[in-house]
């Protein structure tokens, strides 16, 4: 009998590990649904207001359907940006995951970033100093997790920062980790707003974070992603003195 009783007891100790499994499975499921119906209408937006905008086959006549085209263009990128973090704080709080780490250099990965981030640049008359770049480390990381990261913090720190404003990255070792500091020259936050920042739909309640546009998603999806690939992320400022973010991650 107690040795009836004690497989009974290891069998219901396994059931809810495979429930959890399969809801973690159905979530991955529906949230790939989900992005394809999402993305896919809004691709063809953002595409046919492009061609639109361009006037690739002809003149469209009266400037203003050109004008009306770029702002069709501008709020479709704009809502699947939003739409994309959405997805990603669902699949990040779910544990819908799929990271697989490995040795990542951080050379490459900022390449890509500030491609991205070229018309954020641009349009600002922002510049980003990254230090010794030719010597960066790498970092045992998931390759699109970690140019989520420093997109989300670069998109950020220009955000933030002053027209023509500068944004420093440096890195440094810290025992088997790898530290990388993004430090805008903006404003700054009280450090009481902090923890705000780092809530999803937070945008914390100065004069600065008001003007930002978006849903407040960036800096919480970067530290669920840093977390989830065994990293951390943690904020630094003070008024008047810009934000710093620090991502600590294992070193390759």
């Amino acid at each position: 009998m107690a040795h009836q009783a004690k497989l009974q007891s290891g069998a219901t100790d396994r059931a809810p590990a495979r429930d959890t499994a399969e809801m973690d499975e159905q979530k991955r499921s529906f949230l790939r649904m989900a992005s394809h119906e999402l993305r896919t209408p809004l691709n063809s937006i953002l595409g046919f207001s492009e061609i639109l905008a361009t006037e690739l086959y002809g003149p469209l006549g009266s400037p203003q359907y050109k004008e009306y085209a770029e702002i069709i263009h501008g709020s479709g990128r704009k809502l699947l940006r939003l739409v994309n973090q959405v997805l990603e704080i669902a699949r990040l709080d779910g544990r819908a995951t799929d990271f697989v780490t490995r040795a990542e250099p951080l050379g490459p990965a900022f390449d890509n970033v500030l491609e991205t981030l070229a018309p954020d640049l641009a349009a600002r008359g922002v510049t980003v100093e990254i230090a010794r770049r030719a010597g960066l480390p790498t970092v045992v990381a998931d390759s699109r997790g970690l140019r989520t990261v420093l997109l989300n913090l670069l998109q950020n720190a220009i955000a933030f920062s002053p027209q023509g404003g500068v944004v420093r990255v440096e890195t440094r070792t810290a025992g088997a980790d790898v530290e990388i500091r993004i430090h805008d020259d903006g404003e700054g936050v009280d450090p009481d707003e902090i923890p705000r920042l780092m809530a999803p739909f937070e945008q914390g309640e100065n004069a600065l974070t008001r003007r930002s546009e978006g849903a407040g998603l960036g800096l919480p999806i970067s530290d669920m992603t840093c977390r989830a690939m065994g990293g951390r992320l943690w904020l630094d400022s003070r008024p008047d003195a810009g934000l710093t973010a620090t991502v600590r991650l294992p070193a390759a």
